[in-house]
């Protein structure tokens, strides 16, 4: 380790930010990543731990100590190689990752724990602005070819270490741009898109090829805010012009509110509001943008989703914003002795909460209101939620004489996403699991394999809605199943 007694010399030290009232009159990135020397002094925090549990707090199990001790020694072209040996992408991770590797940290027990995600972010920064993150063509050509279907964060993952494995990758998207969730899902201001474009440029000189607004499925071209597709390519063809198919689509399907006054213009999930601004940004021209500048907004769902409706209806001019979630007001500190080193429930506030927006919990939406089909209000009401002593399941009751009526011209849908699109998987005849995932193991011989020949399931298609970091994991756990099902045997890592 590099300074055995850091941990109790050194704070915290947390990234800077632009000021909330002048980062919300752009969509540009407001963290900077920490200096050197910052940089440095958080790595001596690092206690080298007997058991170091962030390495299994972190889903693609980052080495994170040696990175730590590399940094702390100013020996950062090392650090990289060691950061890049578990995770394709860190300059993703390092910014919208929430960082369970922290709550894992043993430093964190009774002390704020070490800055990794932080430091993660000095790393590959820095990385990329020395010129050492540079292509890694294959030496060999095995010949076989693995079509990825999904360019999202668990397609790029598979497509790349498929490549560096020799194999020809074509990966087929959808949209007009690649990306997937981290293009279109994600606001710029908390990635910008050149980092993604930057990646892309790296994967394609390792040999990766791709295709850009193709659909994959048995139906006619779909059509609305979710594709760009101008092309369609047939399950059975991809399975026959490829020696592997991995289906990396994402869990798109949103949770819906199916309440009176649900037609009424204004009334949008969140992933019809996200996408368009992302798409202005890039510079592209929408006739119906969903804008909400002047206007009373609402938001339902307390999650990231939902953050990230705040900060861009911010970012529009919004006049006021409200977020309100159906779940309790979790603790502002959670209990350490209960959780560690697990996912801790805990109130969090996000840098679009402090750019402005009033949060609520314990609250149900019972009705929209409009006028001549517009959304002009809806009605909401209390909740309290207790433990059933039978079942000992927590169960709701809405609070008598709670119900209000709340105004809003806009009211954005955020309450997650119950599965991926089901005509894919149906397409493919891939069979799914009881909540409409596509079903496959994740250990064991044939993990990742669906029931159909040739095809392999990932990410979020698989899992379910998750953090890009597992997405991460899993596309690159599908291309050693995949490398292995096509050559006998694997050296990709797992």
């Amino acid at each position: 380790m590099g300074k055995v007694t850091g941990f109790l010399e050194f704070e915290r030290q947390e990234e800077g930010y632009e000021a909330p009232e002048s980062r919300k009159k752009h969509y540009k990135e407001f963290v900077m990543h920490l200096t050197d020397e910052q940089a440095k002094i958080q790595g001596a925090r690092c206690m080298d731990c007997g058991i170091p549990f962030c390495n299994n707090g972190c889903p693609v199990n980052n080495i994170i100590p040696d990175w730590n001790d590399l940094v702390y020694k100013n020996r950062w072209r090392e650090a990289i190689d060691v950061l890049h040996s578990t995770n394709n992408f860190p300059e993703f991770t390092g910014r919208i990752c929430p960082a369970p590797c922290e709550a894992a940290c043993t430093l964190g027990i009774n002390a704020p724990p070490v800055g990794i995600k932080s430091i993660e972010h000095a790393i590959i920064d820095k990385a990329w602005e020395s010129g050492w993150v540079i292509p890694k063509p294959a030496a060999q050509k095995t010949g076989k070819k693995i079509a990825v279907v999904g360019s999202g964060p668990s397609g790029l993952a598979a497509a790349q270490q498929l490549a560096r494995a020799g194999h020809d990758v074509t990966v087929f998207e959808k949209r007009d741009r690649l990306g997937g969730l981290l293009r279109y899902g994600i606001p710029d201001f908390k990635l910008d898109k050149g980092l993604i474009d930057r990646r892309v440029k790296q994967m394609e000189a390792e040999g990766v090829v791709f295709k850009t607004s193709v659909y994959i499925g048995e139906a006619d071209l779909p059509k609305g805010v979710g594709t760009d597709a101008k092309e369609k390519i047939t399950p059975k063809k991809l399975l026959k012009d490829f020696d592997a198919v991995v289906i990396c689509a994402g869990s798109e399907t949103p949770r819906d509110l199916p309440i009176p006054g649900r037609e009424l213009e204004g009334v949008y999930f969140a992933m019809e509001f996200l996408p368009q601004q992302n798409k202005v940004n890039a510079g592209d021209k929408l006739r119906d943008q969903i804008k909400v500048s002047g206007k009373n907004v609402v938001v339902i769902g307390g999650g990231d989703t939902g953050s990230d409706c705040v900060g861009t209806s911010n970012r529009q001019g919004a006049k006021s914003i409200l977020q309100i979630e159906l779940l309790s007001k979790p603790p502002v500190q959670e209990n350490k002795s209960v959780t560690w080193p697990y996912w801790p429930n805990k109130l969090r506030t996000s840098s679009s909460h402090d750019e402005g927006c009033s949060r609520e919990w314990s609250v149900t939406t019972k009705e929209f209101r409009g006028e001549n089909g517009k959304l002009k209000s809806m009605v909401t009401a209390q909740v309290e939620w207790k433990r059933d002593e039978k079942t000992g399941q927590m169960k709701m009751s809405e609070v008598a004489g709670s119900e209000r009526e709340v105004p809003a011209e806009a009211v954005f849908l955020a309450m997650g996403f119950v599965n991926p699109v089901a005509s894919l998987l149906e397409s493919f005849g891939v069979e799914k699991d009881a909540r409409g995932n596509a079903k496959a193991t994740t250990d064991g011989v044939g993990c990742y394999a669906s029931n159909v020949a040739k095809v392999f399931v990932a990410g979020d298609t698989r899992r379910g809605q998750s953090l890009v970091v597992w997405a991460i994991r899993e596309g690159r756990q599908a291309a050693r199943e995949v490398d292995a099902f096509l050559m006998g045997a694997s050296v990709l890592p797992r």
